[in-house]
Formats: structure tokens, C-alpha cells, sequence
């Protein structure tokens, strides 16, 4: 469908002419044959989802589905896999353990089925194998997070669950899983005393036990919050001889610099995130393993004002794409659905929460935006341009990235961009697709049917349908330039064909 734009009406992109009140032109010119980098897409190979027994529910398999038709979705992680709702482990009159490995297959089949492997995030402590059965954490579903009673009981149970799962699924499966230690030991989610070294002993006996059953199964921590822990973690393991295939830590846009770096600093929240991710990567470069790779398992852009179910989160995630590109292996969003029950059951839709999809499957900003982002090529063009990632395609063509962001707490305008092509035809075609408040902004469709709490599956079809990006603009290269202007918050992907 081609849409050709007027210098009288404000639109997202177009050729000539700006809006009335667009701050003037940025000039940043692209030279297809510049200097290039690997770009794997480390964004979206993994998510993060609440807790196990929710991959049982249809609603968050039908989640799963949609964002693995938009984004390379290849690795789930979620908390509790051993909380006793899944019912892993029990003891019979005698105190001996019990093994159930039922709703773990159940759960595990599902994921594989869909296309998705797990990140098996070891946790949380069965009430009848913790050292205090009473010390349940807060959110809803009230996890145990003491350390075990018995370390011993803890081994077996390890070497029984990791046996199970490379006799069910084979060696050559689960060799491709991840194995991570717990989940943010440093703050409320472990209480065991003092809190580091004891959380380093546990890792220290489950990456045993791990590798005892195969030496091909891969175990990481600390999975700490706020990027804690990693140099004092890297050296236990170091100095005890224990295994470690990857460093995992977790760090969002709204954590304080207090809790990510020790001291308050003058950091944007939009900076925040690889800010930590370079001090980690540089923790990691300065240890004794020094190859060892860095997943960020948890991360999302600030949450303020509900901004996660809006237009801000695209133009949030390609900004943090744009500063983590080259320090950091995998980063998995938190979360990838709203089928979410930390606080309880959700009650309406956009509430804020951190998924892509919201309450009934209505596809949010974010999700379209994994979906644009998803077309950028595997090579980056080098450039510096804080507000573009500039991409080779397989094909042999052009994928950029370009954006303005304006903080969900800031008041911006639109902006324009120049592009300016090097080494392209200078007619060359272009497709642009965007989003912005008028492209894949689902909340204007919600507000016009009333904000239901609980939408009907037609009203969540017909929000779908709404929201769902048209066809690109189909346009071409003037003399080898193009000129954009960018609405507050929009994300605009432009295709340049070869």
C-alpha cells in the first residue's frame, strides 16, 4: 500500500517538508560500504516470563506463539520450577524424598513444542526440603526462599531432576539449555545467612551436581539484581574450582545507581542499563574467565506513568539495543506476556506491567516494535548517530533503525532526520514502516471501546486489527537522500533495497 505524505499534514515520515513546530534537521549520512560488525541479535533470542505452572495455561501459550512469529524467541525463563504447586519434591512417613517430575514434563513439552527451549532458572525451595518451611516471600504465590535443610537432600534432588531431564529429552537437547542458580540471591529472594557466601555454596553444590549428570549441561549464576556480585562470584568460582559457563544478572532502566553502581551518579535512566551491562562485561574481562558469556536475564525500560504499554517502550528497547550492541551475549526481557501473578491476578489490561502482550492477548507497542526491529540486518554499519542503528541485510540491502525519544516524565516535539546515502543508488527503493501514535499504538483503540476491564475475544480481535502496522510505505531515494520526521517516541524501520 503506498502512502505518499503532504507538507501540510504532521506525519511520521516523509519527503519533503516538516511539521509545524519539528525541532530542525538532524544530518547523518550512512555509508553502505563503512566499516561493519557480527549484529546477532542478542535481544531477542531470550524473554522472561512469571513462574512455571503459568506455561500450563492456554493464555500463555497463545502468547508465546504471537511473539515468536515477530521476534528470534528461542529461550524462556520464568521462576519456581520447584515451588510446590509444580510438586517436584515430597518426603513419605519416613522423611525419605520424593520425587514428581509430572507437571515439570508438562511444562517442558510445552515449551519445545512451541519452538522454545528453557532457561531453567533453579528455584524456589520445596517447603518440606527448607531449612525453615515459614519464610515465604511476598508476591502472591508465596515462594519459599530459604536455603535447604540438608544440603545432602539438595544434591540428590539436583542429580535427580537433571537426570530426569537428559533421560526424557536426551543429552543433545538439554546440552542446548541453560542452567541458572537461584534468582537474585542478594536481595529478598534468598534469606540465607550471611546472603553471598551462602547462595555461592549453594551454586558451588548445584553446578556439581549439574555436571555430575553430564559435564555438557551449562550452569551460570549469579543471577543477582541490580548487577551485584559478579567479581566476588567470579572469584569464589575460581578459587574453589567451580564450574561456571555463563555470568547472568539482571538490571532495569529504573533501578537506582545506588543499587547498580554503589554510589548515586548522574546516570539517565535511558543510560542505566548498558551502563551496567559495561561495568559487568568489564568485571567478567578482568577475571580469571574471561570468555565466559553474559546473559542479562531480566531487564526493561523505567515503568513510570505506565509507559511500558506505550509507544515509549519501542523507541526505549531500540535505544538500549543501540548502547549494549557488542558487551552483552543474550538480554532477555521482562516479560514477554501479562499472563504475570506476582501481584495477584491481573485486572484489567494496561496497568503498566512489563509484558508484551496485555491481559486477553492485546499486542502492545512493544510487540510491534520486536517485530521491526527484528528485520535489522546481521551486520552494523558503523556510525554515530546516538538515535539510529544503521544494519546489513542478508539480501544485500539496508535495514535502519531510527527514533526520538522522549522520556514518559519529558516533553519533546518531533524531529527531523536527513539521511543522506553513500555508496547506494542514488534512486534506490525504500520501505518505511513505523510506530508512533498513529501506527501500532493499541491504547487509542482501547480508550474507543471503552476501556473494558475484561474484552470480549472479539473486542481483543478487533484492538488487534486495529493496531496492527499496515503495509510499508513503498518510496524511493532522492539523489541518495530521504527525510524523516519523528514524532515523540516513534520508531520508524527503513528498508533500502539492494
Amino acid at each position: 500500500m503506498v502512502r505518499w505524505c503532504a507538507a501540510v499534514v504532521t506525519m511520521l515520515v516523509c519527503l519533503a517538508g516538516q511539521p509545524v513546530g519539528a525541532q530542525s534537521g538532524e544530518s547523518i549520512a550512512i555509508d553502505a560500504q563503512a566499516a561493519t560488525t557480527p549484529f546477532p541479535h542478542f535481544w531477542e533470542q531470550m524473554f522472561g516470563s512469571g513462574r512455571a505452572i503459568l506455561t500450563l495455561r492456554e493464555s500463555y501459550r497463545e502468547d508465546l506463539r504471537a511473539v515468536k512469529k515477530v521476534a528470534d524467541f528461542r529461550y524462556v525463563r520464568f521462576h519456581a520450577i520447584l515451588h510446590d504447586e509444580v510438586g517436584v519434591y515430597n518426603e513419605d512417613d519416613h522423611g525419605n524424598p520424593v520425587c514428581n517430575f509430572s507437571y515439570v514434563d508438562q511444562i517442558y513439552d510445552g515449551l519445545l513444542k512451541n519452538g522454545v527451549r528453557p532457561f531453567v532458572e533453579i528455584s524456589f525451595m520445596p517447603k518440606k526440603l527448607a531449612f525453615n518451611p515459614d519464610a515465604l516471600h511476598p508476591f502472591w504465590y508465596k515462594q519459599n526462599v530459604s536455603p535447604p535443610k540438608s544440603m545432602e537432600l539438595w544434591d540428590d534432588l539436583m542429580k535427580h531432576f537433571a537426570q530426569h531431564l537428559v533421560d526424557r529429552y536426551g543429552i543433545d537437547e538439554v546440552s542446548q539449555w541453560y542452567f541458572e542458580v537461584w534468582n537474585e540471591p542478594n536481595i529478598d529472594f534468598w534469606n540465607g545467612i550471611p546472603r553471598d557466601r551462602s547462595y555461592f555454596d549453594l551454586y558451588a553444590h548445584t553446578a556439581r551436581d549439574l555436571k555430575a549428570v553430564s559435564p555438557r549441561l551449562r550452569v551460570g549464576g549469579p543471577a543477582t539484581a541490580a548487577a551485584a556480585w559478579v567479581s566476588d562470584f567470579l572469584k569464589f568460582t575460581s578459587e574453589n574450582h567451580v564450574p561456571v559457563d555463563f555470568v547472568s544478572t539482571h538490571g532495569y532502566a529504573d533501578d537506582t545507581t545506588l543499587d547498580l553502581f554503589g554510589k548515586d551518579l548522574d546516570i539517565p535512566m535511558d543510560e542505566r542499563v548498558c551502563r551496567a551491562v559495561e561495568k559487568v562485561h568489564k568485571e567478567i574481562k578482568q577475571s580469571s574467565t574471561p570468555d565466559v558469556p553474559l546473559f542479562w536475564t531480566e531487564w526493561n525500560v523505567q515503568g513510570m506513568k505506565e509507559s511500558r504499554d506505550t509507544i515509549f517502550a519501542g523507541a526505549g528497547l531500540a535505544n538500549t539495543i543501540r548502547q549494549c550492541d557488542g558487551i552483552v551475549d543474550m538480554m532477555s526481557w521482562w516479560t514477554f506476556s501479562d499472563v504475570f501473578e506476582e501481584g495477584g491476578p491481573i485486572s484489567r489490561p494496561f496497568i503498566g506491567m512489563f509484558g508484551l502482550r496485555a491481559k486477553g492477548g492485546i499486542n502492545k507497542p512493544s510487540y510491534y516494535a520486536y517485530g521491526l526491529l527484528h528485520e535489522l540486518g546481521d551486520q552494523r554499519i558503523a556510525n554515530d548517530s546516538k538515535d539510529l542503528i544503521a544494519t546489513k541485510t542478508a539480501g544485500g540491502g539496508l535495514a535502519i533503525a531510527v527514533w526520538n525519544l522522549v522520556d514518559p516524565d519529558a516533553q519533546g516535539g518531533p524531529r527531523t532526520v536527513d539521511l543522506t546515502f553513500a555508496h547506494v543508488t542514488p534512486n534506490a527503493r525504500v520501505r518505511i514502516q513505523r510506530i508512533d501514535q498513529e501506527h501500532g499504538d493499541v491504547l487509542r483503540h482501547y480508550a474507543a471501546i471503552g476501556s473494558p476491564e475484561d474484552p470480549t475475544a472479539a473486542q481483543v480481535e478487533q484492538l488487534n486489527r486495529e493496531s496492527a502496522l499496515p503495509a510499508p510505505q513503498q518510496t524511493a531515494l532522492r539523489d541518495g537522500k530521504l527525510s524523516l520526521t519523528l514524532t515523540p517516541n516513534a520508531l520508524v524501520l527503513i528498508e533500502v533495497q539492494p
